[in-house]
């Protein structure tokens, strides 16, 4: 009986035991899952803690800008002083010399070139003999025409003659008046037979002036054509030579449409000049005026035609020579002026660096215009202010800077197109400029 009952029970306790140890192991995965999500929890607040802090903190840490720079020394620069020029204002275009006048000589009759008048490249005028042609031909058609002339002339003075004892003798009864009228009809064809020859005359005449080839107008002939002993016709296509006028010559340039309303203003006002100026934009060629504006606009390229004249006496003009031209508006007096590398430009406009006090002053300013390599300043910078010109991409407000060199003194209108009064002025203001630039260093 003990056996059955010590087996029993260690079979209940075996049983007992089972079950605490799965009600153990079913725990274990339970606890150790929520320890992982505390744990997950806990991180992620820290980082977003410290993302969340750490921009405010770095800003404080931060050194201001112009502290940084001063840590690391003032940047050098070039400065140069705004000035006030007289400053040409033009609109710039692109043109081409055209000949007044071009004229390809050709002869008017046919027959053998003998004399050549003229040396290539030559400056001829107006009536001057270029060529000769042989007048023999022509001579001897001429005094055919002047001999049938009068025999014609003799028989009209016989019609004459015979119609008045005609009409003599209708009026006695003798002849018909049939007779008589028959004899005026005679009279009037050979009146008019007399005047077909005294054209002819007049014709062969002409002829003759036509074996003389003279100048139609003044310019410089171009090269020879045709040489002596040829034969040449009135139906050839290339003529004998060409001639073009180039004393004066004009220029044909073209402007934007947008542009048009404030030229025909100033046209209505006054006489406006234009300049040629070489292919590099460099050197000024040769002045004129201004002579008229096209009828129309080009729809292709949104331009209009201008024409203007040039005197060309020292010839730096040449037909088909490409130029760019500069049509002056007006003159700006009394302009603020610095150079056009000074403007920087920004999301809130135009703006400048101001070397003041051993430091970069960034000033805003209103570009009037820009012309040349200048710039026209409205408001923002006074005359003698120290303008960077160089270096400007290491500045900042505030920034200290040093001046190593001076900039060149602004040319009036950016060129040689100033006027002379602005280059006085660019001299004295070149020499105040030196003085201030001692200060900063």
């Amino acid at each position: 009986m003990a056996i059955p009952h010590t087996s029993e029970q260690g079979g209940l306790g075996s049983q007992t035991d089972r079950h605490a140890l799965a009600e153990s192991e079913s725990g274990k995965p339970k606890k150790s899952g929520w320890v992982w999500v505390l744990v997950l929890i806990v991180v992620a607040g820290g980082a977003y803690y410290y993302y969340k802090t750490r921009p405010s903190s770095e800003s404080k840490a931060a050194p201001a800008p112009g502290a940084k720079a001063a840590a690391l020394g003032p940047v050098s620069v070039a400065v140069t002083p705004a000035l006030k020029q007289n400053v040409p204002y033009y609109l710039s275009g692109l043109g081409t010399v055209t000949a007044f006048n071009t004229v390809t000589v050709k002869s008017r009759v046919d027959g053998e070139l003998q004399k050549v008048n003229f040396v290539e490249g030559q400056f001829v005028k107006e009536g001057d003999l270029l060529a000769e042609i042989d007048p023999r031909p022509f001579q001897v058609a001429l005094e055919q025409m002047e001999g049938q002339l009068f025999r014609d002339k003799a028989q009209l003075d016989n019609a004459h003659v015979d119609f008045k004892r005609y009409d003599q003798l209708n009026k006695e009864g003798v002849i018909a008046s049939q007779q008589v009228d028959t004899q005026n009809a005679l009279v009037a064809q050979l009146e008019g037979a007399v005047r077909a020859d005294q054209a002819q005359i007049d014709n062969e005449k002409l002829q003759l002036v036509y074996c003389k080839i003279t100048a139609p107008l003044s310019g410089r002939v171009g090269l020879r054509l045709v040489d002596q002993g040829n034969m040449i016709h009135a139906t050839d296509v290339n003529g004998l030579v060409v001639i073009t006028q180039v004393q004066p010559i004009a220029v044909l340039f073209t402007l934007p449409e947008d542009n048009l309303p404030e030229v025909i203003t100033h046209m209505k006002n006054e006489e406006l000049g234009v300049q040629a100026y070489s292919r590099d934009d460099q050197s000024m060629l040769a002045s004129g005026r201004l002579l008229t504006v096209d009828n129309q606009i080009d729809p292709t390229t949104g331009t209009v035609r201008f024409k203007a004249a040039f005197e060309n006496k020292d010839l730096s003009l040449w037909p088909n020579q490409f130029v760019n031209t500069r049509l002056m508006l007006a003159l700006r007096k009394d302009a603020v002026v610095v150079p056009l590398a000074a403007i920087q430009r920004g999301t809130q406009g135009s703006y400048v660096y101001l070397a003041k006090s051993g430091a970069a002053k960034l000033q805003p300013v209103k570009v009037d215009l820009e012309q040349g390599n200048i710039a026209l300043i409205a408001s923002g910078v006074s005359v003698g202010d120290q303008v960077v010109v160089d270096g400007q991409e290491r500045l900042q407000d505030g920034t200290p800077v040093e001046v190593h060199n001076s900039a060149p003194t602004v040319p009036a209108g950016g060129s040689t197109a100033g006027a002379p009064s602005a280059e006085k002025g660019s001299e004295r203001s070149g020499a105040g400029k030196s003085k201030k630039q001692e200060k900063p260093s």
